[in-house]
């Protein structure tokens, strides 16, 4: 006898999530593309942010290496190759960025 009642039960649970399920895939999946262009459009600001940095650090180094070049330190190779690589890290962090979100 309880058997019967927890299938029935069991049997209304599985329709009533059945339900809610159709119902929710109605709403789920504009929201779903709404957050996706969100991201893009977030991704891109992100990604033009991290070249301009680049720019910037870019420069600052140049002008850097520049003055140490003036002054005659002996360790010059090592800030360009720093500064160097700095700049080819930020440049390509904002193209990965770009080619992997399809921007």
């Amino acid at each position: 006898m309880m058997a019967g009642r927890y299938n029935k039960i069991a049997l209304a649970l599985a329709f009533t999530l059945v339900f809610m399920q159709q119902a929710g895939a109605q709403t789920i999946g504009p929201a779903i593309d709404g957050a996706a262009a969100s991201i893009k459009d977030i991704f891109g600001n992100v990604s033009n942010l991290i070249l301009m940095i680049g720019a910037v650090t870019g420069l600052a180094g140049g002008i850097r290496v520049y003055i140490k070049w003036q002054n005659g330190d002996q360790d010059l190779n090592k800030h360009i190759i720093g500064w160097t690589g700095s700049c080819i890290f930020l440049l390509l962090t904002g193209t990965v960025l770009k080619l992997f979100f399809g921007l």
